[in-house]
């Protein structure tokens, strides 16, 4: 019997009915090691030796791959086909070198782009050696990542107070947000004017033609600049005979995009069916990995994560097929098409995303598919057939359009055109934007050359120039793939990561930089530009890229990053905080000083009229005060554009006062912490807080926000059932109601102030048929996040569980005594309770955590450290695996 380790356990239960009692399926649930998060994990001065540690439930999985392996005649790694499908093979088998657990029983590592069993069956007959560049590759990759955000991210809570971390790629793509902002609020709109006739055939049928000349001068976009300019051209044409002067038809030919690739299915299912990157992957992880149709295991799509638009020649061979039977000869091309990507650096060995099977048509799984995986297996269906259909066939007509008034003269023109054979179009087409002109979709009527028009009506419409659009996450990853930066397997972790520290928001599926990103993307920009430049990150992957392919040698690429690197740090720690906030003062002027109605300085203070504003660092983040302080006390909140002269308070820390609480008569004031910004009623330790949900900006608090924050939770009233009181409250993971320990979230914000007993009774009920999360297998639903341990090693969360909610820190779980309601949960109870459950040895064995966290310099630091792997992970040990 053979061992096959793969990542999860879908992809293991799906696989082990192809292999059957000869193997035996087993998953590592993902990464096993990772480089621990403090300090000495990547160490250049010992030759970028690195020191990865296992987790308490990777270490419990190991062990169980272990055990079986003694007992096993091989071990076949069977990880996804990508670098970090790879580096989890290379790592699994690291750990069992580790543990003697292999002995000279052969390993062998197989690839398959489709969870299908004739996919698996000839991946298993085509066994090779793990592959050393790719692990180099990887190797690199981490060693970068954490050597730039355990240098830089110190320095940066030392200069920018708030400022959460920086990453090599997610500082870039927060540039871009960043960049796109500052157009945004440096865009001057200017008004300009559109003329267009309705005119009318011999025949009777109207049109509409556009001005595009006047008096015999061509115009371009903005020419007609006002009102009166666009009244005397209405004027001139409402006694104007009109005459058609020439139509021209021409037949033109409209040919299938590729198949999907990881990006390009990510701006699909945003634009078509309004998911999110997240969503979209996990949907397609599902598809992938295997799904039961009619009694069948199988994977639907092909591999999720790649850059090729490349389909097999069986793949091609397969849709013909399907093409013909369900469309028919005709939309079937005489050659297959073949496509080849245009995207920097993308690794054509992938193939694209396409059904595994084109037969199994989208309503022939609708029914074995929940909704979200049927939409989302529809269009990749659908593009993939496309993709080798025939060119669609359109006839565009223009017809040029003579108008005379005297000595006065315009011309207009009419385009329109028509489908004379649909094609692809008949399986699959592009979402249009919004706003696209649609004028060329338009069919005209039959117009002769020469002949004279009727007017019907002119019509003059005012516009104004537009900003360019903020990203939306879909638009955002498009750029980053034009730009080279990150790759198929990182793009839905950087918009994660952006949004997680609350350094964007999505409001109405565009990503809003928040004012803590802002102030992180100005100051790396200004003191660190190399580092956030795209040529130079675009750079960066290539290299790694070339490692890949076994170019260059992974410690080079190290060492030329790290000796610069190192220094620009080093330049970095001298800077005053003066010489930080003088910087950044310029680079967000629009942010900081917005302009004023009246015209007057945005740099004067509005309220001693002397003092100059400028930014400030306070203990938990930037806020704009005076320069005259402590005479004046003038602060305001950073981004408060609405309101750019109103006073917050009178404290140098940037609160805001919002009013008083017509209850207590406390006040009520918003304010900025170590994990963002809240509302509090009150001061002092048992004043009420609560942390503004995701996707409120600070701009849109006011007093009647901030006291609705501040009632929750609420009882809804009483379940008519039990009698038991439901409430209404929100954690930092988003709304929910809770009734006798049940938790169930809710789809929005709004809900949680409006939701009525009928409503959350329902809700209640839908969970509790759904089973409770957590403990029974699933992750645990987050209710709040109290922060890091004062200790460190990690946050503390509180959560749902089967048995009700409990303390998280780590893999220690410390119930909540009863009654006790989980968003009163303080950072000191949680701390409090799991040093209780330590005491207890409920913790997994180990020794209290706060003594493995003691200080470096005592001894007793230095234990844990033995129980890490390290080693160093030089190119050539990797490549001995080969033999």
């Amino acid at each position: 019997m053979d061992v096959v380790v793969v990542e999860s356990p879908a992809k293991a239960k799906t696989i082990n009915k192809y292999l059957g009692k000869n193997y035996k399926v087993l998953a590592s649930f993902g990464h096993v090691r990772d480089l621990p998060a403090k300090d000495g994990s990547v160490r250049p001065d010992e030759d970028f030796a690195m020191s990865w540690a296992v987790d308490t439930a990777s270490s419990k999985r190991l062990a169980d791959i272990a055990k079986a392996v003694k007992d096993a005649d091989g071990l076949i790694l069977a990880t996804d086909p990508d670098r970090e499908g790879e580096a989890i093979s290379w790592h699994v088998l690291e750990v069992l070198k580790q543990k003697r657990a292999l002995k000279d029983k052969p390993v062998s590592r197989v690839v398959f782009n489709a969870i299908t069993k004739s996919s698996v069956l000839e991946a298993m007959a085509n066994p090779r050696q793990i592959d050393a560049p790719l692990v180099d590759a990887y190797l690199a990759r981490r060693a970068l990542d954490y050597l730039v955000g355990f240098t830089l991210s110190p320095v940066l809570w030392r200069k920018l107070p708030g400022a959460r971390s920086a990453g090599r790629v997610q500082s870039v793509a927060l540039r871009l947000v960043c960049d796109r902002e500052l157009e945004i609020e440096r865009f001057i709109r200017e008004e300009y004017w559109q003329v267009a006739a309705i005119l009318g055939t011999p025949r009777k049928e109207n049109f509409e033609a556009r001005l595009t000349a006047f008096d015999r001068k061509k115009l371009q976009k903005l020419d007609i600049s006002n009102k009166a300019q666009a009244d005397d051209i209405k004027a001139m044409l409402e006694g104007a005979i009109f005459k058609a002067l020439s139509v021209e038809a021409k037949p033109t030919r409209r040919n299938p995009g590729p198949p999907f690739t990881t990006s390009t299915l990510q701006q699909a299912a945003s634009s078509r069916l309004g998911f999110s990157a997240n969503r979209t992957m996990q949907v397609a992880q599902r598809l992938y990995e295997g799904m039961d149709i009619g009694g069948e295991t199988t994977g639907l799509i092909t591999y999720m994560r790649t850059d090729g638009v490349q389909m097999a020649p069986e793949a091609i061979s397969a849709a013909r097929d399907a093409i013909a039977k369900e469309f028919g000869p005709k939309y079937l091309p005489e050659k297959p098409r073949n496509y080849t990507t245009k995207a920097k650096n993308a690794q054509e060995a992938h193939e694209a995303i396409r059904p595994t099977d084109f037969m199994r048509t989208p309503a022939s799984v609708r029914q074995y598919l929940d909704a979200d995986q049927a939409r989302l297996y529809e269009i990749v269906w659908k593009r993939a057939i496309a993709s080798q259909m025939q060119p669609a066939e359109i006839e565009r007509t223009t017809v040029e359009i003579e108008a005379v008034n005297g000595a006065r003269s315009a011309e207009l023109r009419a385009v329109g055109s028509v489908v004379r054979f649909d094609g692809f179009i008949a399986a699959y087409t592009e979402q249009k934007d919004e706003d696209a002109e649609d004028e060329e979709d338009r069919r005209l009527p039959e117009i002769r050359a020469g002949e004279q028009l009727e007017r019907e009506a002119i019509n003059a419409t005012q516009h104004t120039t537009e900003p360019p659009p903020r990203y939306s996450e879909a638009s955002l990853i498009k750029k980053l793939e034009e730009l080279g930066i990150g790759r198929p397997s990182t793009y839905t972790a950087i918009l994660k990561t952006l949004e997680d520290r609350d350094y964007v928001t999505l409001d109405k599926r565009k990503l809003l930089p928040q004012a803590k990103g802002r102030l992180l993307s100005a100051f790396l920009e200004s003191f660190f530009e190399r580092y956030v430049e795209y040529d130079f990150t675009a750079s960066l992957e290539e290299k790694l890229d070339e490692i890949s392919d076994g170019k260059l040698a992974w410690k080079d690429v190290l060492r030329d990053f790290w000796k610069d690197f190192s220094g620009a740090v080093a330049d970095i720690k001298e800077l005053r905080v003066t010489d930080v906030l003088d910087a950044l003062n310029e680079e967000l002027a629009p942010l900081v000083f917005p302009a004023r109605e009246d015209g007057s300085n945005p740099r004067i203070c509005p309220k001693c009229g002397t003092g100059n504003l400028s930014l400030k660092l306070g203990k938990f983040g930037a806020f704009v005060g005076c320069s005259n302080y402590p005479e004046c006390s003038f602060t305001r909140q950073l981004g408060d554009a609405a309101n750019p002269n109103a006073e917050n308070g009178n404290g140098e820390d940037g609160t805001k006062v919002l009013g008083k609480d017509p209850y207590t008569a406390e006040e009520i004031t918003l304010r900025s912490g170590r994990f963002g910004p809240y509302v509090q009623r009150g001061d002092g330790k048992e004043a009420k807080r609560s942390s503004l949900p995701k996707g409120w900006t600070v701009d849109s608090i006011d007093h009647e926000k901030a006291l609705a924050l501040l009632s929750l939770p609420r009882d809804v009233g009483k379940h008519p059932e039990s009698g038991k009181m439901i409430s209404a409250g929100l954690g930092r993971y988003g709304p929910f109601v809770l009734h006798d320990g049940t938790y169930a979230n809710l789809d929005n914000i709004e809900d949680v102030f409006s939701i009525g007993l009928n409503r959350a009774v329902s809700v209640i009920a839908e969970k509790q048929l759904k089973g409770p999360s957590g403990r029974n297998g699933g992750t645990a639903a987050a209710l709040k996040e109290l922060g890091e341990h004062p200790a460190g090693g990690g946050k503390i969360v509180v959560r749902d569980g089967k048995y009700g909610p409990y303390v998280n820190f780590g893999k220690v779980n410390a119930t909540l005594p009863k009654g006790k309601d989980p968003q009163s949960v303080t950072i000191e109870d949680a701390v409090a309770l799991i040093a209780e459950k330590e005491a207890k040895g409920g913790n997994g064995g180990r020794k209290p955590f706060r003594k493995a966290a003691a200080p470096a310099k005592k001894p007793a630091a230095k234990k844990p450290a033995q129980k890490v792997a390290a080693q160093k992970t030089a190119a050539k040990k990797v490549a001995n695996k080969k033999g």
